[in-house]
C-alpha cells in the first residue's frame, strides 16, 4: 500500500486497490504458468524454460494482446513457415493391371 501511495499513480489510493492488484497479478502469473506448463508437456520436458513462457503467451489470443510488447529473453521466435515454400508430397498410384516391378526372390 505504500508503494503504491509514494509512486505517485494516484492522487488518493483506496485501502483495497493493493489487495485487487495482488489478485491480478496472481491471476495472471497463475495463468502464464498453466499454459507454459503445457507448453512443456507437449515438448516432453519436465521444467519451464523461457521459450515454454513464449510458446504459451503467443498462442493465447488475450496474453498475445495483453503482452505484444514484451520481449522474453531467450524466448526465441514463433515457428512460421510460409505456405509457398512447403512442398506438397504427390503420391502416384500403380494400376490394378499394370505388373509390380519389385523383384520376388
Amino acid at each position: 500500500h505504500r508503494l503504491l501511495r509514494e509512486g505517485n499513480y494516484a492522487a488518493r489510493i483506496g485501502g483495497t486497490a493493493p489487495v485487487f492488484l495482488a489478485a491480478v497479478l496472481e491471476y495472471l502469473a497463475a495463468e502464464v504458468l498453466d499454459l507454459a506448463g503445457y507448453a512443456a508437456q507437449e515438448n516432453k520436458k519436465i521444467r519451464i524454460n523461457p521459450r515454454h513462457v513464449l510458446l504459451a503467451v503467443q498462442s493465447d489470443d488475450e496474453l498475445s494482446t495483453l503482452l505484444s510488447n514484451v520481449t522474453i529473453s531467450d524466448g526465441g521466435v514463433m515457428p512460421n513457415v510460409h505456405p509457398s515454400l512447403v512442398q506438397k508430397v504427390t503420391i502416384t498410384t500403380v494400376p490394378a493391371d499394370q505388373p509390380s516391378t519389385s523383384k520376388q526372390g
